[in-house]
């Protein structure tokens, strides 16, 4: 059992860490609970490099960034086309 679960998260983290975009922040607007982030590409919704604003899953991310930081995040796209900041880590 532990051989399995061993190799499990060998396959699997991976691509957990791959399903983290790069990007800068370029706005944060604490208010609206909005940030801006030029970002590589995000292939887990399929999204080309660009500038964007998003929406924060929990608005206490928009206190963990300042403009400037070089983050690694996940976003998820909602019904409605609407794209979602879910994780988000600043890069040391």
């Amino acid at each position: 059992m532990r051989l399995m679960t061993a190799m499990l998260l060998a396959f699997a983290l991976p691509a957990l860490a791959q399903a983290l975009a790069d990007g800068e922040i370029r706005k944060v607007d604490k208010d609206a609970k909005k940030i801006t982030i030029k970002h590589g590409p995000i292939p887990s919704i399929d999204m080309p490099a660009m500038t964007m604003v998003f929406q924060v899953k929990d608005p206490t991310m928009v206190n963990q960034v300042k403009v400037g930081d070089k983050v690694k995040f996940e976003a998820e796209l909602l019904p409605g086309g609407r794209t979602v900041v879910t994780r988000i880590e600043v890069v040391k």
